[in-house]
């Protein structure tokens, strides 16, 4: 009991919940949904998200790399991606009031610190690949793109349900201090541009490389498979944007089911290994 309680994940797990509760109940409070009386993002909520990425950061790289060697697995994985989409979205917030997505990325970041406590990291990589530079850069571009990916396909839930709620002539509190939906479209696919190119040097460093880095020819496994569809979806998503302007549901479907197949690339498949079949 007393190593669960005394896990660092759960630092952050209680720091997240807590501007979560804060996040609520300020806005409960407010006597109306107007954009212009709902306060943002205070100074000291900015202080203790920043002190709960960095103890959350912290855990990580006490989780990825203990006693010299690196481990890995598909709550590892979850929880570093959704930190560097609340960095993103830390980042983002200096320039955008984004207060609705706070509802979203805050209990997300309490979900990945738990499941980091129950399905610590078992998959030990090899010395070989982890002192390979290109490794270190396909692991970090992979890292950022999925991390990317899921910030948009949060942003993207977001803005279906802010779509949703003005089609019945009522916004939430939580969702009235949002930009216009077209700047939330634009930075939509802003963020799925960049993300698309790092998943190009993914699959890249991927195909050039595989050999290098784990000491095989080149085959399609199911990560590859996944990852490749993932490509294409989003691929096919930014060419009709750009040339049948599509927006909307289409864009949400598209980038759902493209963020879905990414994640069953990795994470996914760590999970059915880890979870499911114990190995």
């Amino acid at each position: 009991m007393w190593p669960i309680l005394l896990h660092l994940h759960l630092i952050p797990a209680a720091l997240y919940a807590v501007l979560g509760l804060y996040f609520w109940r300020a806005r409960s409070a407010s006597p109306a949904a107007s954009c212009d009386l709902i306060p943002g993002m205070a100074r000291f909520e900015r202080v203790l998200l920043v002190l709960a990425l960095l103890a959350h950061g912290f855990a990580l790289s006490e989780a990825i790399f203990p006693g010299g060697e690196m481990r890995f697995g598909f709550s590892i994985a979850l929880s570093l991606a959704v930190w560097l989409a609340i960095c993103f979205y830390w980042v983002e917030t200096l320039y955008n009031r984004l207060d609705g997505l706070r509802a979203i990325v805050l209990p997300a970041g309490v979900l990945v610190c738990v499941l980091a406590v129950f399905f610590p990291a078992t998959h030990t990589l090899s010395d070989s690949s982890i002192a390979s530079p290109v490794f270190r850069a396909h692991f970090i571009i992979a890292m950022l793109a999925y991390s990317l990916f899921m910030l948009a396909a949060l942003h993207a839930m977001l803005m279906a349900m802010a779509t949703k709620q003005l089609h019945h002539a009522r916004l939430s509190r939580a969702l009235a201090s949002l930009p216009p939906l077209l700047t939330m479209e634009a930075l939509l696919f802003r963020l799925i541009g960049v993300a698309f190119v790092l998943l190009t040097l993914t699959l890249l460093t991927g195909i050039v490389f595989t050999e290098t880095l784990f000491g095989t020819a080149f085959r399609f496994d199911h990560k590859s498979v996944f990852a490749t569809i993932s490509w294409f979806l989003f691929g096919i998503l930014l060419v009709g944007r750009h040339f049948r302007g599509w927006r909307g549901r289409v864009a949400l479907r598209w980038t759902l089911a493209g963020f879905i197949t990414l994640m069953l690339a990795y994470i996914g498949s760590r999970f059915v290994i880890e979870v499911l079949l114990h190995r």
